[in-house]
């Protein structure tokens, strides 16, 4: 039985998204995503300027005078929402938790697919698969879907990329739009991004909170890796020890980039203290120049 506080929460993401869905990002869904190709849809009489490799002979024979076949771009999809819920996406300094924001981008994502008819599915995962929800149509399914991330609790801590994306290819035969939502808090899984690049289209989205890209000076304070549980003394009021932070987050955030700009992943940059609905903007308007 779900839990009374889970299912307003799913009210209250549906409510949110979907207006979002509605003024912003159905448009802009729709011009971005394309079909795996072009089905046939009907045969008609043959007029000037159509391509004569068109023409249906058969039916040109039996009627007595050409005929074209005509096809429409196939516009069904598969969207894949690869979704790390790792320990650390329970951190967040400002209004939400990083993991709270990405279910709410995950939502807004899937309302936008199935409002264009895709079909949405689902992996959870850490260091180890969580839960798997094959693909299907329809709001009661993205209902669904939500339900399970809001739900869900974690069997694992840490995050592997690796095994999700390897999963992935498993799972999921035909081609997909794949968003991978994590922290990136993960190592070696170039390789098994490099194979998942070539077989789906995937999206990478960072979701990353201010504090952990710089330290604010409070004097000492204990961080603890969420993932790991190792726990850290950090004089925050030495200035050297403020800007290494910030040059090893730096290095860490310019490493990953390089490797997903080297793979041809497209990436969105989301944070827990700015709306994430303008990088999403961004990355749309982004993907529909490039297919203009």
């Amino acid at each position: 039985m779900i839990p009374r506080e889970i299912l307003k929460k799913v009210k209250r993401i549906e409510i949110q998204t979907r207006g979002l869905v509605n003024d912003v990002f159905s448009g802009e869904y729709h011009s971005v995503f394309k079909g795996r190709g072009m089905e046939f849809a009907e045969v008609r009489e043959y007029q000037i300027g159509d391509d004569i490799r068109s023409i249906d002979w058969n039916v040109s024979a039996r009627m007595g005078h050409p005929y074209v076949k005509v096809f429409e771009e196939e516009r069904e999809l598969t969207v894949m929402l690869l979704v790390d819920v790792s320990s650390s996406g329970n951190f967040g300094t400002v209004q939400q938790m990083k993991g709270e924001i990405a279910i709410e981008i995950c939502a807004l994502l899937a309302f936008s697919a199935i409002k264009n008819n895709d079909k949405v599915g689902l992996i959870i995962f850490t260091d180890q698969i969580e839960k798997f929800v094959p693909p299907k149509k329809g709001k009661s399914h993205v209902l669904r879907v939500l339900r399970e991330l809001l739900y869900h609790k974690p069997q694992g801590r840490g995050t592997d990329i690796a095994m999700a994306l390897e999963y992935l290819s498993r799972v999921t035969t035909r081609r997909a739009v794949t968003f991978l939502v994590s922290d990136f808090i993960s190592e070696n899984y170039q390789k098994a991004l490099q194979i998942a690049n070539k077989r789906h289209d995937l999206i990478a989205i960072t979701v990353t909170d201010p504090r952990e890209v710089e330290l604010p000076n409070v004097g000492f304070i204990e961080l603890e890796d969420a993932e790991t549980g190792e726990i850290v003394l950090f004089d925050t009021g030495d200035p050297a020890i403020r800007n290494a932070f910030v040059s090893q987050t730096s290095r860490i955030k310019a490493e990953r980039d390089k490797l997903l700009r080297m793979m041809n992943v497209d990436t969105i940059d989301v944070r827990t203290d700015v709306s994430y609905v303008e990088p999403l903007i961004r990355f749309f308007r982004m993907r529909a120049k490039r297919f203009r």
